[in-house]
């Protein structure tokens, strides 16, 4: 079959069965399910480079495993998180324009990086130290903690939600450096994930 199956990547298949999965209980009015897939997917996204390094790759596997991460990011944290706003916010014209946008700012990053990671690959060994501009990936903490908090307190965050996702959108072309966490920033994020994954599910009803 064409394409690559070992276990470098299934765990990005995996995710991107999330954001589709996401996508389906947000288009039926779920938003508590939609948000656990896209933070499911954060996590495998999370992982998956730690896993792929631990196996001795060809150059076509190395650079199919970009491809199908940016591909994959697109899904989850570029259309998945559109379409839960959407879905909140209701499918007004300004807010079709806004998740539009969005969406073609992660579709822009993620054409980028895989230019600039290919790039990177054939000057030097080493992993990637530095991101340039906002990774897609910060929509998987941002948004369920955001709506969580704001559903909790009883911010409108349906109204709010559009310009949250504008913001991060910006984020994404934005060029400024930011250090790529280590495994200790990791353990961080993931323990902050956990209280963003509870808060989740008291503060959001289904």
């Amino acid at each position: 079959m064409i394409g690559f199956y070992n276990y470098t990547v299934i765990l990005t298949y995996i995710g991107t069965m999330f954001g589709f999965v996401g996508m389906t209980y947000a288009w039926s009015g779920n938003l508590k399910m939609s948000l656990i897939c896209l933070m499911v997917a954060g996590l495998c996204d999370m992982f998956d480079g730690k896993i792929a390094s631990t196996m001795e790759r060809t150059k076509p596997e190395k650079r199919f495993g970009i491809q199908i991460d940016s591909l994959s990011d697109l899904i989850c944290f570029g259309v998945l998180p559109a379409v839960i706003v959407l879905q909140c916010s209701g499918m007004k014209l300004l807010h079709m324009i806004i998740a539009g946008a969005y969406v073609l700012c992660a579709l822009i990053r993620l054409a980028w990086f895989n230019v600039d990671e290919e790039e990177r690959q054939e000057r030097e060994a080493k992993s990637r130290e530095v991101y340039l501009g906002l990774p897609v990936t910060t929509a998987a903490l941002a948004l369920p903690y955001f709506i969580a908090i704001a559903s909790m307190v009883k911010l409108p965050f349906q109204l709010i939600c559009p310009w949250i996702l504008l913001a991060i959108a910006i984020g994404f072309i934005t060029p400024f450096s930011l250090k790529k966490p280590g495994n200790i920033g990791k353990i961080v994020m993931l323990l902050f994930g956990v209280l963003g994954f509870v808060l989740l599910l008291i503060g959001v009803k289904a």
